[in-house]
Parts: C-alpha cells; sequence; structure tokens
C-alpha cells in the first residue's frame, strides 16, 4: 500500500475502520516432514484472507519469533530472545500508532510468542491511549478450531492440523513421502517441568502428521478464516467499556 492508501484505513471521514492487522509467525524446524516457515506461512495465508473480506490494514508479516525451545538440535530454527520480540513488537505497534490506527490486532501462529506478545501489549495499552490491542492465537481462535489443534497431542508441533493447513494453502512446504516416518507420540504427559523440544520429540514432531489431508487443511483453514474474521468485525466496533485514560489521577473521573 501507499502512505495515501493507508489514509484510508486511518481517516475516520472516510469510513475506516482505524485498524491493522499484524501477523507473528516463526522460522523453526518442523519436523522431516515441514518447511522451516510453516509458521509464519499460515499466519501470512490467513492474514491475507482476513483483508480480503474484512476492512483492516494488514501489516507484513512478521517471520522470526521466540522459538528457542526448540534446541540447536535440527538446523533452521532461527530464533528471537523473548524480550527481543518483546522490543521489536512495541516498536511496531508505536508506529501504528503514529500512523493513526486506533485498534492493533496481533495474529500469533506460534505457541512460545505468546508470553512476550502479551508484554509488548501491556507496553502499547499502558503508551498509547488510543491505541487498542488484541493478542489473537490462530490455533485458539476458536473452540472448533482448538479442538481440529490439540487432538492428536496437547503439547502438538508439526503434527496433523498444521500439516493438513501447508497441504490446503503452500504444499510446497510439504515433503509427502516423509509422513509415515514423521510421527511422533506427544511424551509431555504428567510433567511437571516445561522441556525443549529435543527432549520430547526425537525428530522435532509431536503429534500424527501421517493423518493429514488437502481436505482436513482446506475445511481446517475455511473455519479459521471464517471465525477470525467474526473476531475481527467485532473487534472493530468495539469501545472500552469505561471510558476513562491508563493515565488518570487516583480516584478520578476523567
Amino acid at each position: 500500500m501507499t502512505w495515501q492508501e493507508v489514509e484510508k484505513f486511518t481517516k475516520a471521514d472516510s469510513a475506516g475502520s482505524c485498524a491493522a492487522l499484524l501477523p507473528v509467525g516463526a522460522t523453526e524446524q518442523h519436523g522431516p516432514h515441514l518447511g522451516c516457515g510453516m509458521d509464519s506461512e499460515i499466519a501470512e495465508k490467513l492474514s491475507k484472507s482476513i483483508g480480503e473480506i474484512t476492512d483492516i490494514a494488514v501489516l507484513p508479516t512478521l517471520p522470526y519469533g521466540c522459538s528457542i525451545g526448540h534446541s540447536k538440535k535440527w538446523p533452521g530454527t532461527i530464533a528471537l530472545q523473548p524480550k527481543t520480540l518483546i522490543d521489536v513488537v512495541k516498536e511496531i505497534g508505536d508506529w501504528v500508532a503514529y500512523s493513526g490506527f486506533k485498534r492493533l490486532f496481533i495474529l500469533n501462529s506460534h505457541v512460545s510468542n505468546f508470553a512476550p506478545l502479551r508484554c509488548a501489549l501491556e507496553m502499547l495499552r499502558a503508551e498509547h491511549d488510543d491505541l487498542m490491542v488484541a493478542l489473537i492465537n490462530s490455533a485458539t481462535i476458536s473452540e472448533r478450531v482448538r479442538e481440529r489443534h490439540f487432538w492428536d497431542a496437547d503439547d502438538w508441533h508439526a503434527n496433523e492440523a498444521e500439516t493438513s493447513l501447508m497441504m490446503a494453502v503452500a504444499p510446497e512446504m510439504v515433503r509427502a513421502d516423509k509422513l509415515k516416518e514423521s510421527d511422533d507420540p506427544d511424551r509431555t504427559e504428567n510433567c511437571v517441568f516445561s522441556h525443549p523440544v529435543n527432549r520430547t520429540s526425537l525428530n522435532g514432531v509431536t503429534g500424527k502428521p501421517s493423518e493429514a489431508s488437502i481436505e482436513k487443511g482446506q475445511e481446517l483453514f475455511s473455519w479459521m478464516v471464517s471465525d477470525l474474521s467474526d473476531v475481527i468485525n467485532k473487534g472493530i466496533k468495539e469501545q472500552p467499556p469505561l471510558p476513562y485514560s491508563y493515565h488518570s489521577p487516583i480516584n478520578s473521573d476523567k
């Protein structure tokens, strides 16, 4: 978009939504059968679809995230430290606000990004009174989407759901000849501690990618688009429950 096209989203007098969507993915190993950019790919494809059916400006995808939990056992993981991701997203959010947007939806497609993204959200809303920030995880947009992601493992990764999605929207990311040998069980049940992936998986996978199919991926992706568009449209209309400034003095009515 040109700056004039961006401005159309931020001008209330032109019926703009004043809303922007930031896709945040990751670059990390996804087992023998999936490309390392899977998380970024689904974030970008999903956001692009949302941009086509809602009144929202879609920002470029952030392709790196907090992937340090994948250890150094498998090549292909390019990770940011949590504090780095916080700073990067905070500064992106600052400039979203400076551009005139009033609502920022952060679409996260990598589980371990959530904590630093939540920290960035807290910092942004404390600094920008006129910017509302929402954090949405792509795998838990709705209950039906969540169930599809978790059916074969609680600590899932590169599982049936992710593999099916790639078959449907980015087939070049899938190595079909590796599917049968890629299944690996979830070993985290009843664990007290959280362990890095090299201590929970033999090949970087947790789940059953051998169960994946294009049809399953098409259905799941359609659910994700539909359910996320509902959330976005609801958020575009939302106002704060109470009209107070973050910086209101104690016991103030302003």
